[in-house]
């Protein structure tokens, strides 16, 4: 196979966080998009991440964490709850790196 043949335009995937305690404290599952290819930069900053530094995960999530339409779901100036963020960071590790 040719590499040429995997190279596609990246689409918006749905990712559920579904943990228990996230469930537990929100009442339901919780639901954001990303996009299924990431440009490596990003990809690599997801990758090395600490998720005890919040402000640099911050940072690399704000514009991968999206709603279903492609917009970024944190806004300048906002923050996810801290145990939402890890989840999520979690959730898209997982999912980008299939």
């Amino acid at each position: 196979m040719k590499l040429r043949d995997l190279a596609k335009t990246p689409e918006l995937i749905r990712i559920t966080i579904d943990d228990e305690e996230i469930v537990a404290e929100y009442g339901e599952a919780l639901e954001f998009w990303a996009y299924d290819r990431q440009p490596m930069e990003k990809f690599l900053k997801l990758a090395s991440g600490d998720t005890q530094d919040f402000a640099s995960m911050a940072m690399v999530l704000k514009d991968m964490i999206l709603t279903e339409s492609g917009e970024p779901v944190i806004a300048d100036g906002q923050i996810l709850p801290s145990k939402v963020m890890v989840a999520a960071f979690s959730r898209l590790a997982a999912q980008l790196g299939k």
